[in-house]
């Protein structure tokens, strides 16, 4: 039925319904668990159903859902009060939306806006989202085909700081990158590259927007993987982790983006509801309560060391990289098999970066435990694939 209706943009991975979740795991309508080492596609970052977020969800709901911006709300107003405590200081305002390629789209305005251009510099092996403007600085072409005219935009290869300088002009509005890679397979920028992209926005008048939508809040063991750099960008864009699991993006901005908006420059009739406001409110207290930030370096650091070591002699892998517990471990190889044998034999799921590079994003709740039988379950698929012999992981906790 769901593909019936649904379907026609998005491949299935097995036949199994799921109808339930807890922490790390969701459970089939068979009643089989699969250790979700994905986070829902990197969003649910404080696990399945956490409590916190649940409560707040259902506290909020029969107190007040909805509550349109042209009225003040208190509950809004105490979460852009949290979100502003963990951004960078020269973050100074921000807009609340429904999702990662609204954030984008709503940069990629207020960098017109700001500065009266209209084109944009991307990068290579981006992602940033599949509506119409996110879509334009977007790199892969399989997303793009079909869908031209698109913004003005030239991509330029990634970590390559001369041809970012040789393509940034003064009709530049704004460069947009980020500053670990997600969907691409986790490609971290070099720090010279990062040092050239802003010094070339300052000295040609365009914007800096960093994509933080899978980077932030905790995944790479910082609040924002630009906390890694000296990054001081004009423009943030945030979603995934920023509502605990519940939809809710963000875009944060300097003050000079703010004095150039005028009263309807944009809008969000759902964006920043008291419903949305109160799951973000409890996950940003939920990071900190837990002190998930820096629990995610440090079981990062555990979880990459333990791939490397599992995978030192396999073949087929070309690299195990990672930061915080954002993983990738390209292959020479096809990676669709492996994430089905993930899927159907040892009841773990994955995500593939492009046609050859695994990709994990666990949420910051993982245990030790699970990162055990994560690790031990792609460590046997992938060594299946390459025909080296491997010891089954132990069975999932009950």
């Amino acid at each position: 039925m769901e593909e019936r209706l649904l379907g026609g943009t998005t491949a299935r991975r097995g036949e199994a319904v799921f109808v339930s979740g807890g922490g790390c795991w969701l459970t089939d309508d068979e009643g089989q668990r699969y250790l979700d080492l994905s986070s829902a596609q990197g969003v649910a970052m404080l696990g399945h159903c956490h409590p916190a977020i649940a409560e707040a969800i259902a506290r909020q709901a029969y107190t007040l859902a909805l509550c349109p911006n042209y009225l003040y709300n208190d509950v809004r107003a105490r979460f852009a009060e949290a979100l502003a405590d963990v951004l960078p200081p020269h973050l100074s305002h921000a807009f609340l939306c429904n999702s990662g390629a609204e954030a984008v789209d709503g940069a990629l305005k207020f960098a017109r806006l700001t500065t009266g251009r209209s084109a944009f510099v991307a990068t290579t092996r981006g992602f940033h989202g599949r509506t119409f403007g996110a879509l334009s600085v977007t790199w892969e072409p399989r997303y793009r085909e079909g869908f031209a005219p698109l913004l003005e935009t030239t991509h330029v290869p990634f970590n390559d700081a001369a041809a970012l300088e040789a393509t940034v002009t003064g009709q530049t509005a704004a460069v947009i990158l980020e500053v670990v890679q997600g969907e691409s397979g986790v490609n971290v920028a070099e720090p010279a590259f990062l040092a050239a992209a802003e010094r070339v926005c300052r000295d040609r008048g365009a914007l800096l927007i960093v994509d933080e939508i899978q980077t932030g809040f905790g995944r790479t063991g910082r609040w924002f993987a630009l906390e890694h750099t000296n990054l001081t960008p004009d423009i943030v864009c945030l979603a995934k982790g920023l509502g605990g699991g519940f939809p809710m993006g963000a875009f944060a901005y300097t003050a000079r983006v703010h004095d150039a908006l005028h009263q309807g420059a944009h809008g969000s009739t759902f964006g920043g509801s008291p419903l949305a406001c109160a799951a973000g409110l409890a996950a940003i207290e939920t990071y900190r309560g837990e002190r998930l930030i820096e629990r995610s370096a440090t079981l990062g650091t555990r979880m990459l060391a333990d791939l490397r070591a599992g995978l030192a002699e396999v073949p087929i892998v070309r690299e195990v990289r990672g930061l915080g517990l954002m993983l990738a471990i390209e292959l020479r190889t096809k990676v669709a098999p492996i994430l089905k044998s993930l899927m159907l034999d040892h009841h773990v799921i994955a995500l593939p970066a492009g046609p050859t590079i695994l990709r994990l994003l666990p949420p910051l709740v993982i245990s030790e435990d699970e990162i055990a039988l994560g690790v031990g379950a792609v460590v046997a698929a992938v060594k299946a694939a390459s025909g080296a012999p491997s010891r089954r992981p132990a069975s999932a906790p009950s």
